[in-house]
Protein backbone atom coordinates (compact mmCIF):
# COMPACT_ATOMS: atom_id res chain seq x y z
CA UNK A 1 0.00 0.00 0.00
CA UNK A 2 2.88 2.12 1.23
CA UNK A 3 4.98 1.66 -2.79
CA UNK A 4 1.42 2.03 -4.09
CA UNK A 5 1.06 5.32 -2.36
CA UNK A 6 4.79 6.54 -3.09
CA UNK A 7 4.02 5.63 -7.00
CA UNK A 8 1.76 7.50 -7.34
CA UNK A 9 3.22 10.59 -5.64
CA UNK A 10 6.15 10.28 -7.77
CA UNK A 11 3.47 9.93 -10.66
CA UNK A 12 1.79 13.16 -9.91
CA UNK A 13 5.31 15.04 -9.45
CA UNK A 14 6.79 13.88 -12.58
CA UNK A 15 3.50 15.19 -14.39
CA UNK A 16 4.40 18.35 -12.83
CA UNK A 17 7.72 18.78 -14.16
CA UNK A 18 6.90 17.92 -17.52
CA UNK A 19 3.88 20.82 -17.26
CA UNK A 20 6.32 23.13 -15.89
CA UNK A 21 8.88 22.36 -18.43
CA UNK A 22 6.68 22.33 -21.22
CA UNK A 23 5.71 25.76 -20.43
CA UNK A 24 9.10 26.75 -19.52
CA UNK A 25 9.52 26.75 -23.23
CA UNK A 26 7.34 29.57 -24.31
CA UNK A 27 9.31 32.39 -24.21
CA UNK A 28 8.12 35.89 -24.67
CA UNK A 29 9.14 37.68 -27.73
CA UNK A 30 9.85 34.41 -29.17
CA UNK A 31 6.83 32.03 -28.81
CA UNK A 32 4.11 35.22 -28.14
CA UNK A 33 4.50 38.95 -27.76
CA UNK A 34 3.28 41.17 -24.94
CA UNK A 35 1.41 43.86 -26.43
CA UNK A 36 2.83 47.51 -26.05
CA UNK A 37 -0.77 49.00 -25.11
CA UNK A 38 -2.98 46.65 -24.13
CA UNK A 39 -6.38 46.59 -26.44
CA UNK A 40 -9.79 46.34 -24.88
CA UNK A 41 -12.04 43.28 -24.59
CA UNK A 42 -15.46 42.57 -24.76
CA UNK A 43 -15.71 41.60 -21.02
CA UNK A 44 -14.68 42.44 -17.78
CA UNK A 45 -14.25 39.35 -16.55
CA UNK A 46 -12.97 36.17 -17.25
CA UNK A 47 -9.83 35.70 -19.74
CA UNK A 48 -10.99 36.65 -23.58
CA UNK A 49 -9.03 34.83 -26.56
CA UNK A 50 -9.93 36.63 -29.49
CA UNK A 51 -9.40 34.87 -32.75
CA UNK A 52 -8.55 37.36 -35.66
CA UNK A 53 -9.13 35.45 -39.45
CA UNK A 54 -9.99 36.35 -42.81
CA UNK A 55 -12.38 33.54 -44.77
CA UNK A 56 -10.03 33.48 -47.54
CA UNK A 57 -7.01 32.84 -45.96
CA UNK A 58 -6.00 29.32 -46.09
CA UNK A 59 -4.14 28.95 -42.97
CA UNK A 60 -7.31 30.22 -41.67
CA UNK A 61 -8.62 27.45 -43.65
CA UNK A 62 -6.30 24.62 -42.57
CA UNK A 63 -6.54 26.07 -38.22
CA UNK A 64 -10.40 26.09 -38.03
CA UNK A 65 -10.98 22.41 -37.37
CA UNK A 66 -8.08 23.03 -34.92
CA UNK A 67 -9.36 26.11 -33.25
CA UNK A 68 -13.27 25.14 -33.09
CA UNK A 69 -12.09 21.81 -31.35
CA UNK A 70 -10.52 23.27 -28.68
CA UNK A 71 -12.86 25.91 -27.94
CA UNK A 72 -15.46 23.14 -27.45
CA UNK A 73 -14.00 22.51 -24.04
CA UNK A 74 -13.14 25.47 -22.88
CA UNK A 75 -13.97 26.23 -19.31
CA UNK A 76 -16.68 28.96 -18.51
CA UNK A 77 -14.28 31.73 -17.59
CA UNK A 78 -12.81 31.58 -21.25
CA UNK A 79 -14.52 33.91 -23.56
CA UNK A 80 -13.91 32.80 -27.26
CA UNK A 81 -14.53 35.20 -29.56
CA UNK A 82 -13.87 35.68 -33.68
CA UNK A 83 -12.98 38.80 -34.86
CA UNK A 84 -12.67 39.15 -39.02
CA UNK A 85 -9.68 41.31 -40.31
CA UNK A 86 -10.00 43.64 -43.16
CA UNK A 87 -6.10 44.01 -43.79
CA UNK A 88 -6.88 45.16 -46.59
CA UNK A 89 -9.56 46.88 -49.30
CA UNK A 90 -10.34 43.09 -50.88
CA UNK A 91 -11.05 41.79 -47.01
CA UNK A 92 -13.72 44.41 -46.14
CA UNK A 93 -16.99 42.60 -47.74
CA UNK A 94 -16.34 39.19 -46.03
CA UNK A 95 -16.02 41.29 -42.51
CA UNK A 96 -19.06 43.50 -43.16
CA UNK A 97 -20.52 40.05 -44.20
CA UNK A 98 -19.42 38.42 -41.10
CA UNK A 99 -20.86 41.24 -39.11
CA UNK A 100 -24.34 41.51 -40.90
CA UNK A 101 -24.97 37.39 -40.61
CA UNK A 102 -24.31 38.26 -36.78
CA UNK A 103 -26.71 41.25 -36.21
CA UNK A 104 -29.22 38.49 -38.29
CA UNK A 105 -28.65 35.66 -35.84
CA UNK A 106 -27.79 33.63 -39.10
CA UNK A 107 -24.12 33.39 -38.69
CA UNK A 108 -24.09 29.83 -37.96
CA UNK A 109 -25.88 28.90 -40.96
CA UNK A 110 -23.35 30.17 -43.45
CA UNK A 111 -20.03 30.58 -41.22
CA UNK A 112 -18.88 26.85 -42.72
CA UNK A 113 -19.81 27.86 -46.39
CA UNK A 114 -18.02 31.08 -46.21
CA UNK A 115 -14.69 29.74 -45.51
CA UNK A 116 -15.46 26.74 -47.85
CA UNK A 117 -16.17 29.17 -50.89
CA UNK A 118 -13.47 31.98 -50.38
CA UNK A 119 -10.48 29.80 -48.69
CA UNK A 120 -11.29 26.12 -50.29
CA UNK A 121 -12.99 27.25 -53.59
CA UNK A 122 -11.53 30.94 -53.93
CA UNK A 123 -14.83 31.95 -55.52
CA UNK A 124 -14.83 36.09 -56.04
CA UNK A 125 -17.13 36.99 -53.40
CA UNK A 126 -16.30 40.35 -53.31
CA UNK A 127 -19.13 42.61 -53.19
CA UNK A 128 -22.06 42.96 -50.98
CA UNK A 129 -24.26 41.69 -53.85
CA UNK A 130 -22.36 38.47 -54.75
CA UNK A 131 -22.56 37.55 -50.89
CA UNK A 132 -26.58 38.25 -50.56
CA UNK A 133 -26.54 36.00 -53.42
CA UNK A 134 -24.73 33.47 -52.32
CA UNK A 135 -25.94 33.55 -48.91
CA UNK A 136 -30.03 33.45 -50.41
CA UNK A 137 -28.48 29.85 -51.25
CA UNK A 138 -28.02 28.60 -47.86
CA UNK A 139 -31.60 30.02 -46.58
CA UNK A 140 -30.81 33.07 -45.82
CA UNK A 141 -32.90 36.32 -46.73
CA UNK A 142 -30.45 37.89 -49.37
CA UNK A 143 -32.89 41.50 -49.14
CA UNK A 144 -32.32 41.64 -45.57
CA UNK A 145 -28.31 40.45 -45.60
CA UNK A 146 -28.10 43.51 -47.88
CA UNK A 147 -29.56 45.45 -45.76
CA UNK A 148 -27.71 44.88 -43.02
CA UNK A 149 -24.21 44.45 -45.13
CA UNK A 150 -24.90 48.36 -45.62
CA UNK A 151 -26.18 49.30 -42.34
CA UNK A 152 -24.18 52.21 -39.85
CA UNK A 153 -24.44 49.32 -37.27
CA UNK A 154 -23.02 47.00 -39.15
CA UNK A 155 -20.09 49.35 -40.50
CA UNK A 156 -18.96 50.96 -37.06
CA UNK A 157 -18.71 47.04 -35.42
CA UNK A 158 -16.32 46.55 -38.50
CA UNK A 159 -14.58 49.67 -38.01
CA UNK A 160 -14.24 49.18 -34.06
CA UNK A 161 -12.90 45.52 -34.90
CA UNK A 162 -10.07 47.03 -37.27
CA UNK A 163 -9.22 49.44 -34.46
CA UNK A 164 -8.69 46.65 -31.88
CA UNK A 165 -6.71 44.85 -35.07
CA UNK A 166 -4.62 47.76 -35.74
CA UNK A 167 -3.85 48.39 -31.63
CA UNK A 168 -2.97 44.83 -31.38
CA UNK A 169 -0.33 45.61 -34.55
CA UNK A 170 -1.63 42.16 -36.06
CA UNK A 171 -0.27 41.70 -39.42
CA UNK A 172 -1.72 38.65 -41.22
CA UNK A 173 -4.39 35.94 -40.12
CA UNK A 174 -4.98 33.59 -38.00
CA UNK A 175 -3.66 35.86 -34.94
CA UNK A 176 -4.56 34.49 -31.75
CA UNK A 177 -5.20 37.78 -28.76
CA UNK A 178 -5.44 37.02 -25.52
CA UNK A 179 -6.83 39.22 -22.74
CA UNK A 180 -5.71 41.62 -25.31
CA UNK A 181 -2.60 41.61 -23.86
CA UNK A 182 -0.75 38.95 -25.78
CA UNK A 183 -0.26 38.04 -29.33
CA UNK A 184 0.52 34.91 -30.65
CA UNK A 185 0.80 33.38 -34.95
CA UNK A 186 1.79 30.01 -36.15
CA UNK A 187 4.78 31.53 -37.24
CA UNK A 188 5.98 32.31 -33.72
CA UNK A 189 4.71 29.27 -31.46
CA UNK A 190 5.86 27.40 -34.56
CA UNK A 191 2.80 25.48 -35.83
CA UNK A 192 -1.11 25.97 -35.31
CA UNK A 193 -0.98 23.18 -32.89
CA UNK A 194 1.56 24.99 -30.95
CA UNK A 195 -0.08 28.05 -31.18
CA UNK A 196 -3.39 26.75 -28.88
CA UNK A 197 -0.69 25.41 -26.39
CA UNK A 198 0.76 28.83 -25.95
CA UNK A 199 -2.85 30.10 -26.00
CA UNK A 200 -3.57 27.84 -23.08
CA UNK A 201 -0.32 28.95 -21.15
CA UNK A 202 -1.21 32.18 -21.79
CA UNK A 203 -4.61 31.73 -20.20
CA UNK A 204 -3.40 30.38 -16.98
CA UNK A 205 -1.05 32.99 -16.59
CA UNK A 206 -4.13 35.58 -16.54
CA UNK A 207 -6.01 33.40 -14.54
CA UNK A 208 -3.06 33.47 -11.83
CA UNK A 209 -2.59 37.31 -12.31
CA UNK A 210 -6.91 37.81 -11.60
CA UNK A 211 -6.46 35.33 -8.13
CA UNK A 212 -3.76 37.16 -6.80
Amino acid sequence: MIRLIRNAALSILAMSFIAQASAANWEEGTHYQVLDTPVRTASDSGVEVAEVFWYGCPHCYTFKPLVESWAEDLPEDVNYVKIPAALGSSWEPHAKAFYALEAMGELDKVHDALFDALAGERRPLNSGEALADFVSGHGVDGEEFLKNYNSFGVNAKMQQAQSKIRGARVTGTPTMLVNGKYRVTASMAGSHEATLEVVDYLIEQERAGQAE
